[in-house]
């Protein structure tokens, strides 16, 4: 009997190739800088021929992108909804301190300060950055200001769109430009004064989570 061949198992043999061109461009982009970064310098440490990555990939810009959210798959704020104790403050700087943790690990840092200088003047990969990582996560963050307004612990009128500016803008613009350290200190103040200006007007510190629990007294409304 004539043994079977096996037959290759392409889509597995792809994604390899894949993997491999990813890991190769966050090496680079560490090692010799986005400036020097190439397609031919990720093929050859991939161990891939250039046409392939061009084939997948219109620019290095949208290899580093892919690389960045294939190294961020795994459990950060931005893969789900934001936490939603009750408590906004409190959800807000757990999750700006994440954020702010993500900035300062330097597997993201240079390769996401490059992508972003390569989005002012690439706008295909500002489209799809739009659209796969920017629109997405923002609805994320807006979702959960939403939540608290409903709640009334925001303001009814307020511009979701400008308050995530107020709470995330800071914390990006600080590490963007080197303006500082980015700390866990700062990120808390940031959150505490861009809360001063979006609470609903009106409402005492506390209110809301004391008529929460009175609610859920046994002497309570319900």
């Amino acid at each position: 009997m004539t043994p079977q061949r096996r037959v290759p198992d392409r889509a597995r043999r792809s994604e390899a190739t894949r993997q491999a061109i990813l890991n190769a461009a966050l090496e680079l982009v560490s090692e010799v800088g986005y400036a020097r970064l190439s397609i031919e310098g990720i093929a050859a440490r991939a161990g891939a021929g250039k046409q392939t990555i061009y084939r997948w990939w219109p620019s290095k810009g949208a290899v580093l992108f892919d690389a960045l959210l294939a190294l961020s798959q795994g459990g950060d704020e931005e893969s789900g909804e934001l936490p939603d104790t009750g408590d906004l403050e409190a959800d807000l700087k757990a999750v700006l301190r994440a954020t702010a943790g993500e900035l300062n690990d330097p597997r993201y840092s240079e390769p996401m300060r490059a992508l972003t200088v390569e989005i002012l003047v690439d706008p295909a990969l500002a489209a799809d950055y739009n659209e796969r990582l920017e629109k997405p996560v923002r609805e994320l963050k807006q979702r959960r200001l939403r939540s608290a307004q409903e709640a009334g612990q925001l303001s009814p009128g307020l511009d979701l769109d400008v308050a995530v500016e107020m709470l995330w803008g800071p914390v990006r613009n600080r590490w963007l430009h080197r303006e500082g350290p980015l700390t866990e200190d700062f990120v808390d103040v940031v959150v505490e004064t861009a809360l001063q200006g979006l609470k609903a007007p009106d409402t005492p510190e506390g209110a809301v989570e004391g008529a929460a629990e009175r609610a859920d007294s046994p002497g309570g409304d319900g």
